[in-house]
């Protein structure tokens, strides 16, 4: 793709077929940042993961989410940048066809798909689960009856999806202070009792295969603020405000672990955590015995907000895959709503047709869960794809696009930065290789590999398909989106 060839587009003249209607201009900051905090979903992730990291890597739990927390930090001031000079719904992908080039593009679409789409299963089936423990707390359910909540749920997330921007948006703030309140008053707690709860600290020997392990499933605790970058396009200032909101949602998402895992881990001991489904429930019985609704409220609170969440993030990236048609055109449509529903009907259909064989088909669940144990390690390939298209933009950017007006003295930092993000989340990458297999069972590094492979035939589908990069260029003078196609020579 001739990088320095193109133009900023004037018009929306050339632009795939269904996407006459734009996506609606409505968040403001203070609706980027609440999605942003919410799509990290602090209490989820803890509640999710914390019993797999504390049995893997005990108390070295801390410095493993710490290896990747500052390249995740830094990836957020990354991100704020591309997406000043680059605002588009399809982000990630997008910045990708600008900087390096569309065939490196095609692939990323691929890895993005099952970043995102591997995340919503295993964010759908603990809320059924943590619903049924809170109405019915002493029953047993059948499979039909698990799947039957979390249908609930589902559906629950496709409506402020399919009603637009505004519900979505005021849906999740109510959804955001109740968990703000909760994460505020279990530290507070924590805090208070901690004389009387405090277990004896043992670090051990480091179990370093446990560690890299936890350092990369700590991807899927440490995205999500990156939901802003997803909605640049609904933003009323689009290359002002994405990006800000994922800053305060990265930072805000490290300061609530770091007060959490270490009041979690220091008041509940390590046995009743290792390998717990729902730790945080164990350390809420200490805190507040007798009580264990007043955990299970604002968990199941947290994990609906990632839902639909975690869906926003792929329908909008499907939407901008549809209006290039690297995906069937049919992505990028829009309802009376401006809001992709096809992309939404079918995402959270495919979820449903996953959980059900999950839940009902014995012999096939063991597959699909070793297929969606892969979230981390795609999430993480894509914020090391993210990493590399930064340090590119950042190093030659001023040279292969000088139409972009980079300063080539301004971001020293900010390079050295996304270096570093590439070389520790390539690492990790890697050793994901040599100790996955031990750490989630035999055959994920097969599933792995095939998945990867299959993204080379993607991309060269999607090459074929593809009718050239659709480039959001903010709104004119009547607050019009203006949308315009680059297409490589």
């Amino acid at each position: 793709m001739g990088l320095a060839s193109e133009k900023p587009p004037t018009s929306t003249d050339g632009v795939a077929e269904g996407t006459e209607k734009h996506l609606a201009q409505f968040f403001h900051l203070t609706d980027l940042v609440p999605l942003s905090v919410s799509s990290v979903g602090p209490l989820f992730s803890v509640a999710a993961t914390g019993g797999v990291m504390a049995a893997d890597a005990g108390w070295w739990t801390l410095p493993a989410i710490a290896i990747l927390a500052l390249p995740f930090l830094v990836s957020s001031f990354v991100f704020r940048l591309l997406n000043q000079h680059f605002p588009h719904s399809g982000a990630s992908y997008h910045w990708s066809a600008r900087v390096i080039g569309r065939n490196v593009s095609h692939y990323q679409a691929w890895i993005l798909i099952l970043a995102y789409f591997t995340s919503i299963p295993p964010i759908a089936i603990p809320a059924g689960s943590y619903t049924l423990a809170l109405i019915a707390p002493h029953y047993q359910a059948p499979p039909l009856v698990h799947l039957g909540v979390t249908l609930f749920w589902i559906l629950f997330a496709a409506g402020p999806l399919l009603l637009g921007g505004k519900p979505t948006a005021r849906i999740t703030q109510a959804f955001f202070v109740l968990e703000m309140v909760s994460l505020t008053l279990f530290g507070v707690l924590g805090v208070l009792n901690w004389h009387r709860l405090q277990v004896p600290i043992h670090f051990g020997p480091p179990p370093i295969g446990g560690i890299l392990i936890v350092a990369v499933v700590a991807a899927t605790i440490l995205d999500g603020w990156e939901i802003d970058s997803y909605a640049a396009e609904e933003s009323v200032k689009p290359r002002a405000h994405p990006g800000v909101g994922g800053i305060i949602g990265a930072g805000g998402a490290l300061l609530f672990y770091a007060v959490l895992y270490p009041l979690m881990l220091g008041e509940t001991p390590l046995h009743l955590l290792a390998g717990s489904t729902n730790p945080l429930a164990i350390w809420s019985a200490r805190l507040l015995p007798g009580a264990p609704w007043l955990m299970l409220i604002p968990i199941l609170a947290s994990t609906a907000g990632g839902l639909w969440l975690t869906t926003f993030i792929l329908t909008r990236a499907l939407y901008a895959m549809g209006r290039e048609n690297l995906v069937p055109a049919v992505f990028s449509r829009l309802n009376r709503r401006q809001v992709p529903f096809v992309a939404i009907v079918v995402i959270l259909g495919l979820t449903l047709v996953v959980i059900s064989i999950q839940v009902l088909v014995s012999s096939l669940s063991s597959f699909f869960n070793l297929v969606l144990s892969a979230a981390g390690f795609f999430l993480l390939a894509e914020f090391f794809l993210d990493s590399v298209t930064a340090t590119v933009f950042l190093t030659v950017g001023h040279r292969r696009m000088p139409e972009v007006g980079l300063d080539p003295h301004a971001h020293h930092l900010l390079r050295a930065g996304a270096i570093f993000s590439t070389l520790v989340m390539g690492a990790l990458l890697v050793a994901f290789f040599i100790y996955g297999p031990k750490a989630i069972g035999g055959g994920i590094d097969q599933t792995i590999a095939v998945l990867l492979v299959l993204g080379l035939a993607f991309a060269w589908w999607s090459k074929r398909r593809s009718t050239g990069t659709v480039v959001f260029a903010g709104h004119d003078v009547e607050n019009k989106p203006l949308v315009g196609k680059v297409v490589a020579p």
